[in-house]
């Protein structure tokens, strides 16, 4: 089952359209209310690394005080506390993730999927 880590933004509308549009089931979840549990932020660290998952455009990241640090311990920490300063939509597939709008990646793994 592939899950959305969705907030409010164009992304994620897109990801949500092509999804639709294939009729893929998926489960969307609010990230920006309800958080991300710290085992699937781990799992999507592990799959595409701690600064993909940054947004480091968005105000959140721009207002904190963490912008200025390297410590990947202290960012994963926050990123833990405050979902906005994820980089969204998350699209998860088993241990597999994407971080933004990634619509070559996803057809792979359904490729993948009906083989």
């Amino acid at each position: 089952m592939i899950q959305l880590y969705a907030g409010k933004g164009f992304d994620t509308q897109k990801a949500e359209r092509y999804f639709k549009e294939r009729r893929i089931p998926y489960q969307r979840v609010d990230v920006l209310r309800f958080g991300m549990g710290r085992r699937e932020m781990e799992s999507v660290r592990a799959a595409v690394g701690l600064q993909a998952m940054i947004d480091r455009e968005g105000k959140a990241f721009r207002e904190s005080p963490f912008r200025f640090s390297d410590d990947e311990a202290l960012l994963f920490a926050h990123l833990c506390e405050r979902p906005q300063l994820l980089r969204l939509p998350i699209v998860r597939d088993g241990r597999r993730a994407t971080v933004g709008y990634c619509p070559d990646v996803w057809e792979s793994w359904l490729k993948k999927q009906n083989e």
